[in-house]
């Protein structure tokens, strides 16, 4: 059986010949994928009790859209509440589990199973054929990762990115995680995204255009020469996981929608040390690499126009007026 070459001890130079034998400069074949994320192996799919309510769209694997209110009646505002609640604890408990060794498979387990045991469906599962619970993206990947086998390594930075349907609506939620000891510049950079994300959230302000959040934002994080990813943006979300409200995370004076007490949606951006523009290098047709390989970190809420500004609805440590337990 032919065995496949493997990395030797010491590397060759940049003009070498690379050690795969593939005849081509190291350069130019495995050097510039050094320190990079690997596909691993993806998971079976996995099921979901009959009991939990699901989404509309898992029967096909395709949402069909509808025209759903942007502005929510107190109803559907107090079900988010619960939804969001739930999402974050799932998340917080979720980044428990992020150390050396650990597969990013082991955390969907774990998210998918807290999630049912609060009676909630993982909405990423079966969403356009999404094949599992939550989204994990490390390093480079800026978005849409799929857990699979690959162990997380000392260093690596990764987003967990949760969302529950529960009570006929979406809670949606996510947060970079360091995994064991991680170099100052990606420390910076997680903290500045994190940072990125209130600004945008503080922007949020009934009577003002959409745009100043994507303002607020860019500004931010071009005082550190970041880059603000554009082609994944914040969405409107309720009963539909998302909706036609977008949220841009960079300036666009076309982004003029008003933001009206009653509407929600996500403020997640994707900020990135280098080059902002994304491609796509796997075969799985969702996750979402920078294009010159440097790192990416990301943020999320799910936020709540209010008569005097914002409600954070995946605020963590809140305490959810539906939940059982509290009745």
């Amino acid at each position: 059986m032919l065995q496949k070459a493997q990395p030797p001890s010491t590397l060759p130079q940049a003009n070498d010949p690379c050690w795969c034998g593939s005849g081509r400069k190291y350069k130019r074949c495995h050097k510039p994928l050094e320190g990079r994320v690997t596909q691993g192996v993806v998971g079976p799919r996995r099921s979901v009790p009959d009991h939990i309510v699901r989404p509309a769209y898992v029967a096909s694997g395709v949402p069909v859209r509808w025209a759903e209110p942007r502005v929510k009646s107190a109803d559907i505002i107090e079900r988010m509440r619960h939804a969001g609640i739930v999402a974050a604890e799932v998340l917080r408990l979720a980044g428990t589990m992020v150390k050396p060794g650990v597969t990013t498979d082991e955390i969907d387990v774990y998210v998918h199973d807290l999630t049912i045991e609060r009676n909630a469906y993982p909405s990423p599962l079966n969403y356009n054929h999404f094949p599992k619970s939550v989204c994990t993206s490390v390093n480079e990947v800026i978005c849409h990762g799929i857990p699979d086998s690959r162990p997380l390594q000392d260093g690596d930075i990764i987003n967990i990115d949760v969302t529950a349907f529960v009570g006929g609506v979406h809670g949606d939620t996510n947060a970079t995680f360091f995994v064991g000891t991680v170099d100052p510049a990606s420390q910076q950079l997680v903290r500045v995204t994190e940072e990125c994300m209130w600004f945008g959230i503080e922007a949020v302000k009934p009577g003002r255009p959409i745009s100043d959040i994507g303002k607020a934002i860019e500004t931010h994080a071009k005082k550190y020469r970041y880059g603000v990813v554009k082609a994944f943006i914040g969405h409107g979300i309720g009963e539909q996981f998302h909706t036609d409200i977008q949220i841009l995370h960079y300036y666009d004076e076309r982004a003029n929608m008003i933001m009206r007490p009653g509407m929600t949606f996500t403020i997640e951006p994707m900020i990135t040390m280098g080059s902002w523009q994304h491609k796509m290098v796997f075969d799985d047709n969702w996750t979402a690499v920078t294009s010159d390989g440097r790192r990416t970190a990301q943020f999320e809420h799910t936020i709540l126009v209010t008569d005097d500004g914002f409600d954070v609805l995946t605020a963590p440590g809140a305490v959810s007026p539906m939940a059982p337990w509290n009745r």
